[in-house]
């Protein structure tokens, strides 16, 4: 079974250590060593607790999805078309790879996706395979403009 409590930070060094991680993931553990104030070395045996832990949960590139033929953003609320359908929707469309983000949410939907896409058309297509893959109905959001995302998760 899954241990759902989440991971907390032990003190201000941790909390230091992941504050500059969400800053600058490419960080360098001399870096790191004089931000906190402590050795490279216990700064390492830090960064790999923090990690085991689960506090740190991996590191990624941020690319910019015009970049790579998807400038269209859009978020994608499902709502299945029969409440005593199973709540499977997520398995349902992991495969759909232009979905970048699946969250449960409250209100009237039970999902709302963020997905990116070439085009409108393709928005189109894909609003139709989810469609078919969940057996759900969708109100979709279209991004006009993106003023940040991807923003630092800092501790508290």
């Amino acid at each position: 079974m899954a241990n759902d409590t989440p991971a907390h930070l032990d003190d201000d060094i941790d909390a230091g250590i992941v504050r500059a991680m969400s800053l600058d993931g490419r960080a360098t553990l001399a870096e790191l060593s004089t931000t906190v104030g402590l050795s490279v070395s216990a700064v390492q045996a830090r960064l790999r607790k923090l990690e085991t832990r689960g506090v740190i949960t991996g590191y990624r590139a941020l690319v910019d999805p015009e970049s790579v033929g998807k400038p269209l953003a859009a978020f994608v609320e499902i709502t299945p078309l029969d409440p005593g359908q199973p709540d499977n929707a997520p398995e349902l469309l992991e495969h759909l790879t232009e979905i970048e983000a699946c969250h449960s949410i409250a209100g009237d939907s039970a999902y709302m996706l963020l997905v990116r896409v070439a085009s409108p058309r393709h928005l189109e297509s894909l609003i139709r395979d989810i469609r078919s893959a969940a057996s759900v109905n969708t109100h979709t959001t279209v991004v006009l403009q993106t003023f940040y995302e991807n923003r630092p998760i800092l501790p508290s």
